[in-house]
C-alpha cells in the first residue's frame, strides 16, 4: 500500500508528512521547498488483539502503546501542485508523474484561507480553500486524459488489430496509474461511450472518462490542515457541505508535529490520536514550553485529536478498505522465538485465506491445505474472505 500526499505549495504537506513519519524532511513557508518526492514510513493504528488474551504483542514492524497497535504504510509526499502542472507549470508533469503508483491521496488543503493558488502568503480568510479541491481535481483529471491520450490514434488501431476491448486496451494504456479492465469496462458505461467506436469518442466524454478513472484507481480524502488558525473551523464546516462527496478531516499538522516531537524527546507521554497527553516533568519546563504544551492540549481537549492520525486510519481503511489480519498459532500466539503475534499484515478488502498464505510465503500458498480462525477454532477453506482482526493459522504440507 503506497499513500500520496499531495496539494499545492506551502500548504503542510511536508510538515503532515514529517509529524506522519518523522522522517527528516525540508520545511519551509515558501513555495517548491520540496522538490524530490520524500519518501517514508507512516503508521496505521489498529487494537492490539493480544489483549484479548491478557498479553501484549511483539511487532516484527512497528510498536505498541497502550492498547493501540502501529502498523506501517508507505506515504510519499510530492512537491506541490499548481494551477497547469498537467502542461508541465511548476514541473507540474513530473510531480504528478511521481504518484504514479500511489494507491490512494490525501489532498492537504490550507483550510486557514492564508496561502494563495500558487503556495504564497497572504491575509488569512482572504483565499477560499474551496477553489484548492477543484483546482487538483482538474489537474489530476488532465493528467489521466494525457496520458489516455497519448498515441491515442495509434492505440486505437493497435487494439483493433489485436482484436483487444478497447477497455482492456485502456487498462494496458494506463497500467501505471492502476486502471483496471474491469475499471474502465464500468466507466464506459456510465459515460455512454460506444465500444466499438473508440475513435469516435468526443473529447469533452473523454475527460469525463479520465475523471472517472482516476476517482476509481486513486480514491481521494481531504486533509483540512492548519485548522487551529482563526476562521479555519468555519471554512471547514463549509467546506463538508460543498463537497459531500470527500471525507475531510480537520487536522493540524503543526500540533501533532510538536506532539511528537515531544514524545520522542521524553517530555510527555502522547499516543497518535487520543485527546489528552502526560506530562512526564513539569518542573524541568520553562514556562514557554509549559504555555506551549498548555495551547496543545487546549486544542486536543476541544477538537479531540489533532486530526493526523485519523487521516491516516482513514485512508488505509475507508478509503482503501484494507484490513489487519494477523497470522498466529492455534494454540498459542507466540512464534517459535516467542513473540507474541509479530505480525501485522493490512490485506486487500476481499482478501482470501489463501492470499494470505502467500502474502506469509510463497510455499504456504502453493502448498495450502487450510486455515484456522484462532478465536472460533474453525476450519476455512481457501476462498474464505478475510475479517478484519482475524488471527489466522495457514496449514500447508511441507
Amino acid at each position: 500500500m503506497l499513500i500520496g500526499i499531495v496539494g499545492k505549495p506551502s500548504c503542510g504537506k511536508s510538515t503532515f508528512f514529517k509529524a506522519a513519519t518523522l522522517a527528516e524532511v525540508e520545511i519551509a513557508s515558501y513555495p517548491f521547498t520540496t522538490i524530490k518526492p520524500n519518501h517514508a514510513v507512516g503508521f496505521v493504528k489498529v487494537k492490539d488483539p493480544a489483549r484479548e488474551f491478557g498479553k501484549v504483542s511483539n511487532p516484527r514492524m512497528g510498536y505498541i502503546l497502550g492498547e493501540w497497535r502501529f502498523v506501517p504504510v508507505d506515504l510519499i509526499d510530492v512537491a506541490g501542485l499548481v494551477p497547469g502542472a498537467h502542461e508541465g507549470k511548476g514541473l507540474g508533469k513530473e510531480f504528478l508523474n511521481d504518484l504514479n503508483q500511489a494507491d490512494a491521496l490525501i489532498h492537504i488543503i490550507d483550510v486557514a484561507g492564508s496561502i494563495n493558488e500558487r503556495g504564497e502568503s497572504v491575509e488569512p480568510g482572504s483565499y477560499d480553500p474551496a477553489d484548492d479541491v477543484a483546482f487538483l481535481e482538474e489537474e489530476l483529471d488532465y493528467w489521466y486524459l494525457d496520458i489516455m491520450r497519448k498515441g491515442w490514434e495509434r492505440f486505437i488501431r493497435q487494439a483493433q488489430q489485436e482484436k483487444r476491448p478497447i477497455a482492456a486496451a485502456l487498462e494496458r494504456q494506463l497500467s501505471g496509474l492502476r486502471v483496471t479492465e474491469e475499471m474502465a469496462k464500468q466507466a464506459i458505461r456510465e459515460v455512454e461511450l460506444n465500444p466499438e467506436e473508440p475513435a469516435m469518442w468526443p473529447e469533452a466524454k473523454l475527460l469525463t472518462l479520465a475523471s472517472i478513472l482516476r476517482r476509481r484507481s486513486k480514491p481521494m480524502m481531504i486533509a483540512a490542515n492548519k485548522v487551529d488558525l482563526p476562521g479555519a473551523w468555519e471554512n471547514y464546516e463549509r467546506l463538508k457541505r460543498e463537497f459531500p462527496h470527500y471525507h475531510i478531516v480537520p487536522c493540524s499538522a503543526d500540533f501533532e508535529l510538536a506532539l511528537r516531537e515531544a514524545s520522542k524527546h521524553g517530555v510527555i507521554s502522547y499516543i497518535p490520536g487520543e485527546r489528552t497527553f502526560t506530562i512526564k516533568n513539569e518542573e524541568g519546563l520553562n514556562e514557554k514550553q509549559k504555555a506551549a504544551l498548555g495551547v496543545l492540549r487546549g486544542f486536543l481537549e476541544e477538537r479531540g485529536s489533532t486530526g493526523v492520525q485519523e487521516v491516516l486510519n482513514h485512508a488505509a481503511f475507508d478509503l482503501l478498505k484494507y484490513k489487519p489480519v494477523f497470522p498466529g498459532g492455534v494454540g498459542k500466539l507466540e512464534d517459535s522465538d516467542g513473540r507474541v503475534l509479530p505480525d501485522c499484515l493490512l490485506m486487500p478488502p476481499q482478501a482470501t485465506a489463501l492470499e494470505l498464505a502467500y502474502r506469509i510465503h510463497t510455499d504456504f500458498g502453493r502448498h495450502f491445505v487450510k486455515a484456522i480462525n484462532y478465536r472460533t477454532k474453525l476450519l476455512m477453506a481457501k476462498e474464505h474472505v478475510l475479517a478484519p482482526g482475524d488471527i489466522v493459522e495457514i496449514m500447508a504440507t511441507k
